[in-house]
């Protein structure tokens, strides 16, 4: 009897989720979204004003013209200047760069000090254009609430008072964490990488660079020096592996 209850409601919540799956075209796969970005604009410009509102934001006109001048470039060759794009440069030594959804760019003084040319900036905000061509955003929200969703219902169908039930509200989360969440995060990144270097030679940049920005960041010692197993983003090996390969395969 549970484990009908069970399958009544794992079809209830699965049957809206997979009428959200397309395929993307440019990631060549097929992608479970309940939302879009642009579902997600608003939240990107809540974000975004309170980015600009608490963190140290630079004045100083050359490198806010250097990253504008070589986001648009990036940013035109991913196809996505049908939109306006807001770009700022933050005080923050740490090499950092992130985008939001809506058309925001933040980049670090930190990061244009590591950078040694245009190239490796393309890089960092090819890469940022491909999370917004992928819609990542919007998959990793699609992601979690679906996540959310499924262990309410296991943990419903197993009664809170069961062994199962405790165990899915105890270890539920950091299973799903590490055995779905976590390493999807990583495929995005890679994901990202790729894309990102396909518009930065698109827009007239040396793909090659993106090898040498990412050895200049594995010579910073790496994002966490945690196993990759329990970290969102790649190990620098890893990604500097997958994009020496892709740009081998294109002959660039």
């Amino acid at each position: 009897m549970r484990r009908s209850v069970f399958a009544a409601l794992s079809a209830l919540v699965l049957s809206p989720l997979l009428a959200g799956c397309a395929y993307n075209a440019d990631l060549g796969r097929q992608q479970m979204l309940i939302v879009n970005d642009s579902g997600l604009a608003a939240q990107g410009e809540k974000a975004w004003a309170e980015t600009l509102r608490t963190g140290l934001v630079s004045s100083d006109t050359r490198r806010n013209a250097r990253i504008r001048t070589v986001g648009q470039r990036v940013v035109r060759a991913a196809g996505l200047d049908n939109r306006p794009w807001d770009y700022a440069v933050l005080i923050d030594e740490a090499p950092n760069a992130f985008v939001l959804p809506g058309g925001h760019i933040g980049v670090t003084v930190g990061l244009l000090d590591l950078v040694d040319n245009d190239d490796q900036l393309a890089a960092v905000i090819g890469h940022e254009a491909g999370h917004v061509v992928a819609q990542h955003a919007a998959e990793r929200y699609s992601q979690s609430v679906t996540t959310k969703l499924l262990l309410g219902v296991a943990g419903a169908a197993a009664g809170t008072s069961t062994d199962l039930g405790r165990n899915l509200g105890s270890y539920g989360g950091n299973a799903t964490k590490y055995l779905f969440l976590l390493p999807f995060s990583r495929k995005h990144e890679l994901e990202a990488d790729r894309l990102g270097v396909d518009y930065m030679q698109r827009a007239g940049y040396r793909p090659q660079e993106s090898v040498t920005l990412w050895r200049k960041m594995a010579a910073l010692g790496g994002a966490s020096g945690q196993p990759e197993i329990a970290s969102t983003h790649p190990s620098d090996a890893s990604r500097i592996a997958a994009l020496q390969a892709y740009i081998s395969s294109k002959g660039w």
